[in-house]
C-alpha cells in the first residue's frame, strides 16, 4: 500500500532497544552462578512488567509491549548462550581465572584494591566487578600471586602487583 493512503497518525514509532553489555565476537558467554541468577531474575521482572501493563492508550500499550518484548528477546538470547562457571570447583588459588577475586596493589600509589572477574552482564565497576573481556581482566588472567601486570593506557601505563587470589 502506498504511504499516500495511510493517515499520518497511523505511523507508529519503532522502539529503540538498548543493547546489552558488549560480548566481543568469538568470546564464550561465561557467567558466574550469581550472574545467571541475575539474568533469570531480570527475565522474571520483564515478564511480570509485561503482564501487568496498565496503559489505556492502545498505541502507547503496543509501544511498551514492543519495548519489553525486544528487551526479553535480547535477554533470552544471552541466557541461551550462557555457560555457567562455578569458580570454586574449577580452579585453585594459584592463578587468576574467571570468577577470581583479586587483591591488587597499584604500584604508583601503593594502595590496594579488590576486583572480581565476572561475565559481561554482571560487570559493574562501581561494585569492583570487571568483565573477563575487559583489558584489565585480560592482563590479569593466568597470572599468579606476586606477579605484576601492566595496563597500557592512553597516557602511560599502570602497573599492578597481584597480592591475593581467592575463589568464592
Amino acid at each position: 500500500m502506498s504511504r499516500a493512503f495511510v493517515k499520518e497518525d497511523d505511523h507508529e514509532e519503532v522502539p529503540i532497544i538498548p543493547p546489552r553489555a558488549h560480548l566481543p565476537e568469538g568470546f564464550v558467554n561465561y557467567v558466574t552462578p550469581v550472574g545467571m541468577e541475575l539474568l533469570l531474575t531480570e527475565r522474571k521482572t520483564l515478564l511480570a512488567k509485561r503482564a501487568s501493563l496498565n496503559i489505556d492508550d492502545e498505541k502507547d500499550r503496543r509501544f511498551a509491549i514492543a519495548m519489553l518484548d525486544g528487551k526479553s528477546q535480547l535477554l533470552n538470547s544471552r541466557i541461551a548462550t550462557a555457560k555457567v562457571v562455578h569458580p570454586t570447583t574449577h580452579h585453585t588459588n594459584d592463578t587468576v581465572r574467571f570468577g577470581a577475586t583479586i587483591t591488587l596493589k597499584i604500584m604508583e600509589s601503593g594502595k590496594s584494591e579488590v576486583f572480581r572477574i565476572v561475565g559481561v552482564d554482571e560487570a559493574n565497576i562501581a561494585k569492583k566487578k570487571i568483565a573477563y573481556t575487559s583489558p584489565m581482566a585480560r592482563i590479569l588472567i593466568n597470572k599468579s600471586e606476586g606477579d605484576t601486570a601492566t595496563l597500557i593506557l592512553e597516557r602511560g601505563c599502570r602497573v599492578f602487583e597481584i597480592q591475593k587470589i581467592t575463589y568464592k
